[in-house]
C-alpha cells in the first residue's frame, strides 16, 4: 500500500457487533488491542490484561470479520523471550488473528525475529509503549529531541529489518514520525504522531465517543455514543415508570 500510495486505516475492536461494523466499513486493519483493558474492562492502564482476555477478544472479533486483517495485541510478559513470544503468537494466531503486535524496537529484535520465523505475520509499535507506562510516568510524546528522534528511526530500522510488515508509531512528534516514515519501506501507523504517517489507527471507543470520561487531546470524536446511550437509557428509565 505504500509504494502505491494508499494510506492504511486502522481501529480497534473487541467485540463480535463491534468488528463486524468496523468490517462493514472497508477498514484495512482491526487491531485487537490490550486497549480493552482500559476501555472495556476498566483496567487503570494495559498493564492488567492477560493472555487469557485477548485470547477471549479475539475470538469474538474473529466471528465478525470476513474481509480486515485482524491484528492482535500480545499483552505484557507474554513475550519476554523468543520462545514465549512465539509461543503467544501461535495462541493469539489459533484464536482467529492474523497477525499479532508487540512493543519495542531495538530491545525486542529477537522476539520479533522468531515470529517472523515461525511463519507469523508481525506489526511493530515503537514511540510512546503503554504497557511501560509506569516506568515512564504517564503518556508523554516522544522523539522531540534529537537524540530521542535517532533513537527511534534505529528502532524503526531494526523491526523492519527483523520482518515487520508494518509499524506503529505511538505519540511520537510529528517531525520524528514524518522523518522515519521517509527513511523506512514498510508502512508507518500513527496514533497521536502528526499527518505524515503511511496510515492512521485509533481506539474505536475515542473515534466514537464511548468512553467520555477520558479522550485523547488528539482525537477529534465523530460520534457522541456514549450520550446517546445515557439519552436511550433515561428514556427507557422514564417510560418504564409512567403510569
Amino acid at each position: 500500500m505504500k509504494r502505491r500510495g494508499e494510506r492504511v486505516t486502522a481501529l480497534t475492536a473487541y467485540d463480535y457487533p463491534t468488528a463486524r461494523l468496523l468490517d462493514e466499513s472497508g477498514l484495512d486493519i482491526i487491531l485487537v488491542g490490550d486497549s480493552v483493558g482500559m476501555v472495556v474492562l476498566g483496567y487503570e492502564d494495559t498493564t492488567q490484561v492477560t493472555l487469557d482476555e485477548m485470547v477471549h477478544h479475539t475470538r469474538a472479533v474473529a466471528r465478525g470479520v470476513k474481509r480486515a486483517l485482524i491484528v492482535a495485541d500480545m499483552p505484557i510478559h507474554s513475550y519476554d523471550t523468543p520462545e514465549q513470544s512465539v509461543e503467544t503468537a501461535r495462541i493469539l494466531i489459533k484464536a482467529g488473528a492474523q497477525a499479532v503486535k508487540l512493543e519495542g524496537g531495538v530491545s525486542h529484535v529477537r522476539q520479533i525475529e522468531a515470529i517472523v520465523s515461525a511463519g507469523i505475520p508481525f506489526m511493530a509499535h515503537i514511540g510512546m509503549l503503554p504497557q511501560s507506562v509506569r516506568e515512564e510516568g504517564g503518556y508523554k510524546v516522544k522523539g522531540r529531541t534529537q537524540e530521542q528522534a535517532e533513537a527511534l528511526l534505529r528502532d524503526a530500522q531494526a523491526v523492519e529489518k527483523a520482518g515487520a510488515f508494518s509499524v506503529v508509531l505511538e505519540i511520537v512528534a510529528p517531525e520524528t514520525a514524518k522523518m522515519i516514515s521517509q527513511a523506512i519501506a514498510i508502512p508507518t501507523i500513527g496514533i497521536g504522531s502528526g499527518k505524515e504517517c503511511d496510515g492512521q489507527i485509533l481506539v474505536t471507543h475515542d473515534l466514537i465517543g464511548f468512553f467520555p470520561w477520558f479522550t485523547p487531546k488528539f482525537v477529534a470524536p465523530e460520534a457522541k455514543v456514549a450520550e446517546q446511550i445515557r439519552n436511550a437509557a433515561r428514556a427507557f428509565v422514564a417510560r418504564t415508570r409512567e403510569r
